[in-house]
């Protein structure tokens, strides 16, 4: 029972300080040595050094002997209340660079012509990008566009510019509203190679479907984040 109870707590303050190394209140400097942690969350330091090695074995952070706990990597936070390309979110963070590694046009599967409302047999334009932030590969994105919108990106620069901004200025008409979920998955082997995550970590996988203004669905996106490197922020309304 008091195991249970230790390791109960230990869960409760590693998501604290989860939070507060995701907030930035750390940086990429020293956590508050154990006896301070032990005394600010009013536990044992046997406590505070099970919920660091759960930080530590998300990659979060690391324990060095005679320096103390350092954060390891950097979490960055991905709003979910507004419609935005990732560069677009994470522009206070650094530079979002697009390695176009797949583009052409496809017949796609129906399930995909379902979602984009396009006639059975009618090609859209198939796009895999692997996404990176100041060098660190980010997420892997496999994107379906109509045609209307998604030759003309054939010659468009995609490494440095988000897909929306030049969804917009081709169709002449903001993006309206996306329908989108969000779940856990596991790198597979071409995954994890691609994101240089090891096989099997978690992924956090965004499917979203785009709309425009007018309605008309345009773009059909499976995304999946290096779950060690990003973190899903929203603001909801009771209403």
């Amino acid at each position: 029972m008091e195991t249970r109870r230790r390791a109960d707590r230990a869960r409760q303050v590693a998501d604290l300080l989860r939070g507060q190394i995701v907030d930035g209140q750390y940086g990429r400097g020293r956590l508050p040595r154990e006896a301070a942690l032990a005394r600010d969350f009013r536990i044992s330091r046997n406590t505070v050094r099970a919920a660091l090695d759960l930080l530590r074995e998300e990659g979060l952070v690391e324990r060095c002997p005679g320096v103390g706990t350092t954060v390891a990597a950097e979490k960055y936070p991905h709003g979910l209340h507004r419609l935005l390309g990732l560069a677009e979110t994470l522009h206070e963070h650094g530079e979002v660079v697009n390695l176009v590694r797949t583009m052409t046009l496809i017949e796609p599967p129906a399930a995909v012509s379902q979602r984009l409302r396009v006639p059975p047999g009618e090609q859209v334009v198939y796009l895999e990008r692997l996404r990176r932030l100041n060098g660190v590969p980010l997420s892997l994105d496999l994107t379906y566009l109509v045609r209307e919108v998604g030759e003309p990106l054939f010659d468009a620069d995609l490494a440095h510019n988000d897909i929306f901004v030049l969804l917009e200025a081709i169709a002449g008409q903001p993006l309206g509203t996306a329908e989108l979920s969000l779940e856990a998955v596991n790198a597979d082997a071409h995954t994890a190679a691609a994101l240089e995550a090891p096989r099997g970590a978690a992924l956090l996988m965004v499917e979203r479907l785009t709309h425009l203004s007018d309605g008309r669905p345009v773009d059909l996106e499976f995304i999946r984040f290096r779950g060690d490197r990003l973190t899903m922020r929203g603001h909801l309304n009771r209403e």
